[in-house]
């Protein structure tokens, strides 16, 4: 898998597990302290993320890096 690919997988995922917490973009960016826009560009993999954004991400979702992921 390429990494374009896994981004984009890494984005669905993140924008699955936002969904299942029925969050909007707008709730969890503000969570993460990071703009709407951001938030949209990493769930369409337009952009790429940092490591600690993740770690952020995974406790705000309360999911683990693992199920992060975990790509089908």
């Amino acid at each position: 898998m390429e990494q374009n690919e896994k981004l984009k997988q890494l984005g669905k995922n993140i924008a699955k597990y936002r969904k299942a917490k029925f969050l909007s973009q707008n709730v969890l960016a503000d969570k993460l302290n990071i703009s709407r826009e951001h938030l949209a560009k990493i769930e369409t993999a337009k952009r790429g993320i940092s490591i600690s954004l993740i770690f952020k991400i995974c406790d705000v979702l309360e999911i683990s890096e693992r199920a992060l992921f975990y790509f089908e």
